[in-house]
This record gives C-alpha cells, structure tokens and sequence, in this order.
C-alpha cells in the first residue's frame, strides 16, 4: 500500500500553492474571502446550470471543494455531476451535448482532435503524476512479479488510448518490455480489484483511490511506479469542452475557471479539507482517505508542461501527426 506523501511531496504542494496564489493574483481573484470584480452574476452567464462528466478519483478534489464551499455559487453557477465510467466515455458525453465540461485524462482530448473525431479545447487544468499517486498493480497469485513479466500477459485498463493505456506502455517501453502482444482487457475502475483477485486480469493501472482500495481488498501491490522515467510529473487529467461551447459560453466558462482556481488554491494548502470530500463522493472510507497519495492538483493551463501529452501519443502511434498544445487551450479567466 502506499504511504502518505513524504517532505519531498509537501514541498512540491507548498511550491505549487504559491505558484497558483501568484497566478490567481495576476489574473484578478484576489484573496479568497473578498469580493471578486471579474465574477459574473448569474444573469450575466450565457447559462447558470452547467453539466460536468466525471470519474470518482482523487483527481477531483478541488472540483469536490468547488461545490461544497459555495465557489460555484458565488460565481452564479450551479454544477451538476455525471458519472463516467472512462475518460473516454466522460469526452463522449461532452461532444454528444450530455455534458457541458468533461473531465478526463488527459489523451482521450488529444485523440479526439488529432483523429478528427471531434474538435476539442482544454478549459482547465486538473492534476499530473505525483510519487506513488499511479501505479501498475498485481496481486500476490498473479504470474506478474516484476515489469518484466507484464509482456504477453492480461492488463486492465480503462479504455484504449486512455492515460491508463498510454502510461502503462511508456512505462513498459521504458524498461524495453514489449507490449505489442499484451491482452489489454477494459474495465471500469471500481471493478478492476475483483478482476485481479479473479484472475480476468494478471496486472492493473489503477488511480488513487483505487490503489490503496485494491491493497485493502485484493491484496494489491505494486509492480512499478508510473511516476518514472518519462511520465515523471507527467500531466494526468484535465477539463474540456469541445470548440463550439467554449466560443458559445465565455462568461459561463470564466466563471467556472475562476471557481477551479479559488478551489485549487485551498485544495493544495489544505489536504484536511479534501479528505472528508473524498470519503463523501469517491466513496472511500476516512482511513483510506488519510492513507492515499494525493496528485498533483493545478488549475493553470501550461502549454509547454502539457505537450508532453500529445507528442506521447504521437510516440506511440495514438495520433496520426503532431499536434501544437497552444492551438487546444481555450481562454483562461483572466489572460
């Protein structure tokens, strides 16, 4: 099981609570308790009720925070949640109009505008890899005892061309494991602890909260850290929403980013505000809440860090041609 995140973590969460407190001051959202003169009234919004696809991971937390400490509500939004089972399926339901916002790791956003599918912006961002924050995962009766083993063998992902998909083969080609022959096997997160124990899967990717979950139910240990080589900080998840509802809601998405900044903010210098939340919405227990790796949350879109992402993809045949990151960011509240 992993650990709670040593100095080395808390410095980096200091680093990163100053950088976005230096961010937020340029970009008007002053101190947390004051009155914010770029908010917008309700009636200014093109819409208040907004729609978000998420996934149930630690990834959420500041999103969690937004809700529950009224920064939405002071901003005139009301936010709804829908379930997604994948990154991919939380995209789909933004293009279909099911969403207004999804989140989701970040390669389904990449894949989709590079294959044409459909023609997305990033709106803000959410977490990257932190130290033992992702993992590939195996249990003890499994034939899978090192990296090594994991060629030719069954792994459960979440969807093709996901992060879980793409960092698992990063990490395999780093250490020169061929993952050409592996039996990718798709299944929602909540169910891959059970896949292992039963033996539809020889290895996992799992996400915290997951990890530590599997640990307590399934006996899961790791087999390497996905935070090496070249997915170390690695950028991990993020908010979209495709072209046409960015240029048709600009107030409204203003709104919702300068809620996710004020959230972060709080999220990275507090971690005793995001453990309740966690137990509450990912529906994990307290001690497994005060146990887990947290990621490395941010909400300021960096295209520099974030073209990691799809030049990744292009490594590994996910895309068919280059992608420039500064042509998929949508106006940020405040640049």
């Amino acid at each position: 099981m992993f650990g709670i995140v040593r100095s080395g973590g808390r410095a980096r969460a200091r680093h990163a609570a100053l950088a976005l407190a230096a961010a937020m001051t340029v970009t008007g959202c002053g101190a947390l308790g004051s009155a914010d003169p770029n908010a917008a009234a309700s009636s200014d919004l093109e819409k208040s009720t907004l729609k978000v696809s998420i996934l149930p991971t630690t990834d959420l937390g500041p999103f969690w925070l937004a809700q529950d400490d009224g920064f939405f509500k002071a901003e005139g939004l009301t936010v709804d949640s829908v379930i997604a089972a994948s990154g991919q399926a939380s995209l789909t339901k933004a293009i279909s109009g099911e969403a207004d916002i999804a989140f989701s790791t970040y390669p389904p956003f990449f894949t989709a505008t590079g294959t044409g599918a459909a023609d997305m912006q990033l709106v803000a961002d959410a977490t990257s890899v932190n130290a033992k924050s992702n993992a590939i995962v195996t249990v003890p009766n499994s034939p899978v005892k090192t990296i090594n083993d994991l060629a030719g063998r069954k792994i459960a992902i979440t969807a093709k061309n996901t992060a879980s998909d793409l960092l698992t083969r990063s990490v395999m080609q780093d250490h020169n494991v061929d993952f050409s022959k592996v039996k990718w096997v798709l299944i929602p997160l909540p169910n891959i602890a059970a896949a292992l124990q039963q033996g539809e899967a020889d290895a996992a990717y799992l996400p915290e909260p997951y990890i530590t979950q599997a640990a307590k139910t399934a006996g899961a240990i790791p087999v390497i850290d996905i935070n090496t080589g070249a997915t170390q900080d690695f950028p991990l998840t993020g908010y979209g929403a495709t072209r046409k509802w960015v240029r048709e809601n600009p107030k409204t998405l203003a709104a919702f980013q300068r809620a996710m900044q004020k959230a972060t903010h709080e999220a990275l210098i507090d971690r005793a505000k995001v453990e309740p939340l966690l137990v509450r919405f990912a529906k994990i227990d307290e001690d497994t809440a005060k146990l887990l790796t947290l990621p490395g949350y941010g909400s300021i879109l960096d295209a520099r860090r974030l073209q990691r992402v799809p030049d990744l993809l292009l490594q590994l045949g996910a895309i068919p041609k280059p992608i420039d990151v500064n042509s998929m960011i949508g106006p940020q509240a405040g640049r």
